[in-house]
């Protein structure tokens, strides 16, 4: 069980958790009853990304993270490959329960081409942009208010993808610079635009000021020294940042308490990554 957890990145699934509640809160379409799935399907496409992930990159593993479950024999390829496939299947049965099986569908496929065939070209960050932006869409049921909130998360996750390239060799200083610039980017859009009250507007001030200075501060350093190890750092906190900025968008859109609540998954994503690596 535990080759598992380290197969699918099991605790890094609460950095998604936010998205469909994002993608709700931002068209207006609450998350209650058979929409409760929606974020459970978000977790299901999640895990079976990183299961295909490992599975196409099993032989640049076996050099660079012998550590890692197929290439240290824990996990057969064929194993992670049915992992995939099911978890995919979970997660389109549950977006259909949730009544969104639309976006789905595109964002199931944005999956599967993204760890197969777009992931080593020019193409990947942009790639898995798309992915993150269609799981925002997914807590949308597709409705296009919920495409600025789309936006934000996709900026991030592209800033973080391209950066994430330097994790074991490190990255150029140009491209520490650009994610850098995205995060600023991501935090000026999360925060500003129509705001339910000014309550809001603080809450998400406060969410968004977190994302910046835990997300901007790892990024900073990359930028001054992009080695390997601080870039893994760097992309560490990309990945937890996803939740306060999720946060700042949900807050600035009328939930404050739904912002608590997604901001409460930061501090045991932390914890857990200590014994599950999310990278």
């Amino acid at each position: 069980m535990k080759a598992y957890v380290e197969l699918v990145r099991a605790p890094a699934a609460l950095s998604v958790l936010g998205d469909t509640v994002a993608g709700a809160a931002a068209a207006g379409i609450p998350l209650r009853g058979r929409r409760l799935a929606l974020p459970l399907a978000s977790v299901a496409f999640y895990w079976s990304g990183m299961a295909l992930n490992d599975w196409s990159d099993r032989a640049v593993d076996a050099v660079e993270r012998p550590e890692r479950p197929i290439p240290s024999g824990r996990i057969s390829p064929n194993q992670a490959l049915a992992v995939a496939g099911g978890l995919t299947a979970a997660g389109l049965a549950l977006a259909a329960y949730g009544k969104s099986f639309k976006v789905a569908l595109p964002l199931a496929g944005a999956v599967w081409a993204y760890d197969l065939v777009l992931k080593s070209t020019v193409a990947g960050p942009v790639s898995m942009a798309l992915c993150r932006g269609l799981d925002v869409m997914l807590g949308a049921g597709g409705s296009r208010a919920a495409l600025p909130a789309a936006t934000v998360m996709a900026g991030h996750t592209l800033g973080l993808t391209a950066l994430s390239r330097g994790e074991v060799h490190g990255a150029d200083d140009i491209v520490a610079k650009a994610a850098l610039t995205t995060t600023m980017a991501a935090t000026a859009a999360a925060v500003t635009g129509k705001a339910a009250s000014w309550k809001h507007r603080l809450g998400a001030l406060a969410f968004g000021g977190m994302y910046a200075a835990n997300v901007g501060s790892a990024q900073l350093a990359a930028t001054r020294d992009p080695s390997g190890p601080v870039v893994r750092k760097a992309t560490m906190a990309g990945i937890h940042g996803m939740v306060p900025l999720q946060a700042a968008l949900v807050a600035r859109r009328g939930s404050l308490l739904g912002a608590g609540l997604i901001s409460a998954a930061l501090p045991l994503a932390r914890r857990l990554a200590k014994k599950v690596s999310p990278t």
